[in-house]
């Protein structure tokens, strides 16, 4: 159950799905991907199958709400590194650019999550993380080829920003139609 769900005294079915094999019996008011986890679906025509699911599982006028990364990041290579500290642990997240394939807009990185205690390596997991990204204007076709009408672009999660250059993050809002 969701984080707070259960401490607030409501009750909230979870369900988790594959992108690719998304498949509901009732219908939504909204549908969220957060965080650019679309970008996982690599494949395009995938991909436009996973939209066409989103436009059947919504109401009509129901909402799509999609994030996306810029292209731009296909030629930021630059290896990052994230820390942060649970109980006595110190938990490290690597990401490496292994590959990357501007003709299909795709990157492939090393993701290494690493647990420290006391200065020691408790714990170590490599991970594969392979992403798609998609142009505004590719998107925007894509949803509209999938049945959505309405869409409307933000960038860096701002209700009225546009999805200026200097974005370093895109927001698709996008209505069902009938």
């Amino acid at each position: 159950m969701p984080g707070g769900v259960r401490e607030e005294g409501l009750s909230a079915p979870v369900d988790i799905q594959r992108f690719e094999t998304f498949s509901y019996p009732e219908r939504f008011e909204a549908i969220i991907v957060p965080a650019g986890s679309f970008q996982l679906v690599t494949e395009p025509e995938a991909a436009l199958g996973v939209l066409r699911r989103f436009h059947e599982a919504l109401c009509p006028g129901g909402r799509l709400l999609l994030d996306l990364d810029p292209l731009a990041s296909l030629a930021d290579t630059s290896r990052t590194t994230r820390h942060w500290r649970d109980g006595d642990s110190l938990l490290t997240l690597s990401e490496q650019r292994v590959e990357t394939c501007f003709q299909r807009q795709t990157m492939l990185s090393h993701l290494r999550y690493e647990q420290w205690r006391d200065d020691v390596l408790v714990a170590s997991e490599l991970q594969l993380f392979h992403l798609r990204l998609w142009g505004v204007l590719e998107m925007e076709l894509a949803l509209k080829a999938s049945g959505f009408k309405e869409i409307r672009v933000h960038g860096d999660y701002g209700a009225d920003a546009g999805p200026g250059p200097e974005a370093v993050s895109f927001t698709f809002e996008a209505v069902a139609g009938a």
